[in-house]
């Protein structure tokens, strides 16, 4: 009798597991897609490394923070990282907590300085070149400040892509946000949120800092014979965490697909 009141107890412990599973992949429910244990569900690509291959350890978790970190690294010597959640993404919200800490590798270019990125709508892991340095992405780029270089927050790059801001499309690689400054070992909150190639929007610590909408293929950092045409619409692809020489750590990433 014990024996099966125990696998009833087990038998109704995994269905429950499961049905909350079900939940949290509806639309409207935020779900963590950082475990704080381990790397679970995400995938790396190093410049130079094939994927899967998580090049000196830079991508780990510790004291249940995701970190960039280099300590294992003599020289960054242009091995930009991507880290990829494991499905491609079109209509969601997604909020990152980080802070920079430490310093930038002293061989990395200057403007790795207290920068990092969340990149959205990217190219998949496995497209990428091993030499490639950046996927064809729209980068939400991360920057810190000290007392004396100020840097914007929340800026978006565009490797690969072009974009539209208040209805005209530009080939800028930047668009500034009108982010306040934040400065090293500070925690910042981000939320994304990205409604297929209608629009993107870059929220900071509740404060809306940028707008834009339709993204698509082309402009700078264009890979050669890159397979999609200049001029298609990005609706879809892949999130990343990027390592671009400079150490942070992340301590919150959720998700919220979000339906028509």
């Amino acid at each position: 009798m014990k024996k099966l009141i125990l696998l009833l107890l087990i038998l109704s412990a995994c269905n429950t597991g499961v049905k909350k599973n079900k939940q949290s992949d509806m639309p409207g429910k935020w779900i963590s897609i950082f475990n704080g244990k381990d790397l679970d569900g995400w995938i790396p690509k190093i410049t130079g490394d094939s994927v899967g291959i998580n090049t000196l350890n830079v991508f780990r978790v510790e004291d249940c923070l995701l970190k960039v970190s280099y300590d294992k690294y003599d020289k960054f010597n242009n091995r930009y990282g991507h880290l990829f959640y494991k499905e491609p993404l079109s209509k969601y919200k997604l909020k990152v907590e980080y802070r920079f800490v430490g310093g930038v590798l002293p061989d990395a270019e200057s403007f790795c300085y207290r920068n990092s990125g969340v990149m959205i709508h990217s190219q998949s892991p496995q497209s990428m070149g091993i030499a490639q340095y950046w996927p064809v992405s729209l980068e939400t780029q991360l920057l810190g400040s000290t007392d004396s270089v100020k840097q914007r927050t929340a800026n978006l790059c565009t490797p690969g892509t072009t974009i539209c801001v208040s209805g005209k499309r530009t080939e800028d690689h930047i668009i500034p946000s009108t982010s306040k400054y934040y400065f090293d070992n500070e925690w910042v909150n981000l939320e994304i949120i990205v409604d297929g190639a209608k629009s993107i929007c870059h929220i900071v610590e509740g404060d809306t800092v940028l707008r834009c909408s339709m993204p698509q293929i082309g402009g700078s950092l264009l890979p050669d014979n890159y397979p999609v045409p200049t001029g298609t619409l990005i609706d879809s692809g892949y999130i990343a965490l990027q390592a671009e020489g400079q150490s942070i750590e992340f301590r919150k990433v959720e998700l919220m697909k979000l339906g028509d």
